[in-house]
């Protein structure tokens, strides 16, 4: 993995002692993410809880100069919470990339073109 991106990616966890491969997962989940949607991550990161039975992933991203998303999750397995998490920010991070493109001068909703009168 790049360089930069583990520097700009922290994983972390309190109470839950995670993986070498649990933190690249999570490291490569956000890698993907911002790929898909903005290019490159600016800074994010990950932290894993315990909650009674279950594992709560929270995670943070930021790309280029959108604002900060958030988005949390729970699930008994560590991974499972970690992808739950990762396809509400994915979420965040579509809507967000809608926005900008309909802001753009010459679209109207949903990157229609305006019509001029």
């Amino acid at each position: 993995m790049d360089v930069m991106i583990e520097k700009a990616i922290t994983v972390g966890s309190s109470n839950v002692e995670i993986g070498e491969a649990l933190a690249e997962r999570a490291r490569t989940a956000l890698t993907e993410l911002a790929a898909k949607y903005f290019g490159r991550i600016t800074t994010g990161s990950v932290h894993f809880g315990r909650e009674g039975m279950d594992y709560r992933c929270t995670t943070h991203m930021q790309c280029g100069a959108i604002p900060m998303m958030s988005a949390e999750a729970s699930h008994k397995d560590p991974y499972v919470a970690l992808a739950v998490a990762a396809d509400k920010l994915g979420k965040q991070l579509r809507r967000a990339k809608r926005e900008l493109h309909d802001s753009k001068v010459g679209h109207g909703p949903k990157g229609m073109p305006e019509v001029s009168r």
